[in-house]
C-alpha cells in the first residue's frame, strides 16, 4: 500500500473513536469542511489544491492525503498540482486567522481603486 493510502487507513480506528467521544466537535467540523468545500465562485478542484497547499505548508501528512485525494477526484492536473506546489514553496507560511482579514483587506482597498 502507498504511504499516503497508509496514513488514512491509520487514522480511520482514531477518528471513530474520537467521533464517539466527541461527537458534537467532529460534527461541527464536518459542516464547516463541508460548507468551505462546496462548489461556489471558487471551484471544488480550485478549494482542493488551496488546502492542499495549506497542508504541505502545515507539514501534516494526513491533510496532504486528504486533500491530493480530493484534488484528484476533482480532476485537478498534475501541471497544476506542481504549480500549486511552487506557490506554497514560496510561501511557506499559509493563510491564517490573523493574514486572511488583512487579505481580504487589502484585496477590497485595491479594488476600490
Amino acid at each position: 500500500m502507498e504511504h499516503f493510502h497508509q496514513v488514512q487507513d491509520d487514522l480511520r480506528a482514531p477518528y471513530r473513536e474520537l467521533d464517539q467521544d466527541i461527537p458534537d466537535v467532529l460534527a461541527g467540523y464536518n459542516a464547516l469542511r463541508t460548507a468551505a468545500m462546496a462548489e461556489g465562485v471558487l471551484s471544488m478542484k480550485m478549494k482542493e489544491l488551496i488546502a492542499l497547499s495549506i497542508a504541505i505548508t502545515r507539514e501534516c501528512d494526513g491533510c496532504i492525503a486528504a486533500h491530493a485525494r480530493g484534488a484528484a477526484r476533482r480532476g485537478a492536473t498534475t501541471a497544476e498540482v506542481a504549480e500549486m506546489i511552487g506557490v506554497a514553496i514560496s510561501m511557506n507560511g499559509g493563510p491564517g486567522t490573523v493574514w486572511g482579514p488583512r487579505a481580504l483587506a487589502a484585496f477590497h482597498e485595491f479594488a476600490a481603486t
